[in-house]
């Protein structure tokens, strides 16, 4: 049997992974600054994270929702406090997709209603509702177009107005940050002024934070830069630094029931344990900071090289874009051994590094970045 062959490799294997820091099964080291698609949020092999799994693998791994999880309860604590957002409820998913796909199915409920509206260059995830209210129809079969979604452009406020007038929306469903649409960060005002909209319309805002959530913007999260209150907040990559899980943290406004949700796997005894590891050394080690002063450190540098045509982005979420493909640039910087990631189009790349990149790893990247330009 052969892999589905879906993936295109770059062309290293990566066996070993400390700190920002990979290695190949040669033992070639690489800096990462693609952090596994921005999931290596607190480092590789951090020692702490791994104390806490190899303590709970030793007890119990998994138990289903059908009994009391303490760790569940302690985590719904722990996130509500550090995040800001301890009045809210939490519900335990395995992904970012099926972390949208059930506040997609919460605000419908809620409403009533079955239409959405999304973003030009967004990306939700692959299941039957994240894809549709994804902008690409080249992974939206046949089968996921099963209710109306308008996707609207990025920051334009009349745009969003128009589309709710008729009070017919049950969400609009925005990224904190667009990811794989290049690094395009929504204006606070823009924010601000969208959450008036849903407000006056009884619209559900769902805040897709799985890529820029759990400190990488430089906040806690991404539209934490403006003074806004979603309904759902969707979280994943960087909740299990690398274990999976994901979460939607829910407004004390929606009411639950028991079956309207439910999960096999979510929310597991080893996935809680990995994310409270993370958010303790999230705290402990201060990356919401570090992770704000070296990402303006890195943006402020870039924005000093004219090779470079914008620099987008928020604390360690950077989209660095050049007029014409970067496709040469990436494999030069993977032979010079940086892992990169690119984005929408062919022509920008993608800083996602771990949130404990030091200085010393962005000096190194930057001397190098300046060499190949």
């Amino acid at each position: 049997m052969n892999l589905f062959d879906v993936y295109p490799l770059f062309d290293i294997e990566i066996v070993k992974g400390i700190g920002c820091r990979t290695y190949d099964k040669q033992g070639i080291e690489y800096l990462d600054l693609y952090g596994g698609h921005a999931v290596i949020s607190v480092g590789h092999s951090h020692p702490y994270f791994v104390q806490k799994l190899t303590q709970q693998l030793e007890t119990l791994v998994f138990y289903s929702n059908s009994i009391v999880n303490k760790l569940q309860i302690e985590l719904a604590t722990k996130l509500g406090k550090i995040s800001g957002y301890p009045d809210y409820s939490l519900f335990l998913v395995n992904s970012g997709a099926e972390a949208n796909e059930n506040a997609l199915k919460l605000a419908s409920f809620h409403t009533g209603r079955s239409k959405v509206v999304a973003f030009n260059k967004s990306f939700h995830g692959r299941t039957s509702a994240a894809v549709r209210v994804t902008d690409n129809p080249q992974i939206c079969a046949p089968i996921n177009n099963g209710f109306d979604v308008e996707f609207l452009e990025l920051n334009d406020i009349v745009s969003v107005r128009k589309a709710l007038k008729n009070n017919d929306v049950c969400a609009v469903i925005i990224e904190g940050i667009q990811g794989v649409g290049g690094v395009r960060v929504p204006s606070p005002v823009f924010l601000e002024e969208l959450s008036e909209a849903c407000k006056e319309t009884g619209t559900m805002l769902i805040l897709d934070e799985i890529q820029s959530g759990y400190g990488r913007s430089g906040k806690f999260f991404a539209h934490q830069y403006a003074n806004i209150r979603p309904d759902f907040i969707t979280v994943a990559k960087g909740m299990g630094n690398g274990y999976p899980i994901g979460a939607v943290l829910i407004s004390p406004e929606i009411k639950a029931s028991y079956g309207l949700l439910g999960t096999t796997f979510g929310g597991s005894h080893l996935a809680c344990t990995a994310a409270l590891a993370v958010l303790d050394i999230i705290k402990a080690e201060h990356l919401v900071a570090n992770a704000e002063k070296i990402g303006n450190y890195l943006m402020t540098e870039l924005q000093k090289m004219p090779q470079i045509k914008e620099v987008r982005g928020l604390g360690l979420m950077i989209g660095i874009e050049f007029k014409d493909s970067v496709k040469e640039l990436r494999n030069n910087l993977l032979f010079k051994k940086f892992i990169f990631t690119g984005a929408s189009g062919t022509n920008t790349i993608r800083l996602l590094p771990p949130l404990c990149m030091s200085k010393l790893d962005a000096d190194l990247f930057l001397g190098k970045f300046k060499q190949l330009l």
